[in-house]
C-alpha cells in the first residue's frame, strides 16, 4: 500500500473520506446482512470511523485494519475510551473490551488472522484504492476470509475526469467485475448525488452516486 501517503493525509487531519456520524446505509441495511446475529466483522482500512462502534454496541465483536496510528489512537481517544495497546509485528493492537484496531498493512492479513470472521464491513475500503490495488485487495479478501463470510459494500462513482481521488469512484460494473470470481454479488442501492448535495460541493463535482452491495464468499 501507498504507506506516505495516508500517513501524510492523517498527519495533516486531510481526511475527508473520514464521516463524522454512523453511515445510513449501515444503519438501513445492516440488519438484512446480519440478521439478529453478533457474529465477528471485520472492517478493512477502518480509519476512525465511529460505524465500529454502532456495531460493537449491537454485540459484534469488531476488528478494525488500519494503517495509520493517528486513526487508531484517535478513534479511542475521541470515543473517550482507553484501549489496552500491544506494540508488535506485523500490527499494533488497540483493544477495548471486544472491539480492536490493528495498525498496520491490511495485506499482511492472513486466514488465521480472520478465521472467525462472518461479516465484512466495506464503507471505505475499496473506495480508498487506486484503480491498480483494487484487484489485488479483492483477491487478498477472497484468500483470507472464510467462506460463506457475508459483506456490506458501500461505493462512489463519479466523473473521474473533475477530480482525483482518494475517495476514488468505482462503478457498479467494475464491483461486478472485481467480486463475481469469488463472491456472489447483490446490488440493493443506488443513490444519486446533485451538485448541490455537500460532498459534490467541496469536491467540485456535478454530480455522483452511491452504491449498496451484499456478497456472499462462496
Amino acid at each position: 500500500m501507498e504507506h506516505q501517503f495516508w500517513h501524510e493525509r492523517w498527519a495533516k487531519k486531510e481526511i475527508g473520506f473520514h464521516e463524522g456520524t454512523v453511515n445510513k446505509y449501515l444503519h438501513d441495511h445492516w440488519e438484512q446482512l446480519a440478521g439478529k446475529g453478533t457474529g465477528a466483522v471485520l472492517v478493512p482500512l477502518c480509519g476512525k470511523a465511529h460505524d465500529m462502534w454502532w456495531l460493537h454496541d449491537r454485540g459484534h465483536p469488531v476488528l478494525g485494519i488500519e494503517l495509520s496510528e493517528v486513526a487508531c489512537k484517535d478513534f479511542f481517544e475521541e470515543a473517550g475510551e482507553k484501549a489496552q495497546v500491544h506494540p508488535g509485528e506485523p500490527y499494533t493492537t488497540f483493544r477495548h473490551d471486544n472491539l480492536e484496531t490493528w495498525c498496520g498493512d491490511f495485506f499482511q492479513l492472513v486466514p488465521d488472522d480472520v478465521k472467525h470472521t462472518k461479516l465484512v464491513y466495506d464503507r471505505a475500503a475499496l473506495i480508498a484504492l487506486p484503480p491498480a490495488m483494487r484487484k489485488d485487495y479483492v483477491e487478498h479478501l477472497a484468500a483470507i476470509l472464510p467462506d460463506n463470510t457475508r459483506i456490506l459494500l458501500i461505493t462512489l462513482d463519479y466523473d473521474g475526469s473533475e477530480r482525483s481521488g482518494p475517495p476514488f469512484n468505482v462503478s457498479d460494473e467494475e464491483v461486478f467485475e472485481l467480486y463475481s470470481g469469488d463472491f456472489e454479488v447483490e446490488h440493493i442501492v443506488s443513490n444519486t448525488l446533485a451538485a448541490d448535495h455537500p460532498f459534490c460541493k467541496i469536491k467540485g463535482l456535478s454530480g455522483a452516486s452511491e452504491s449498496v452491495f451484499r456478497l456472499r464468499k462462496l
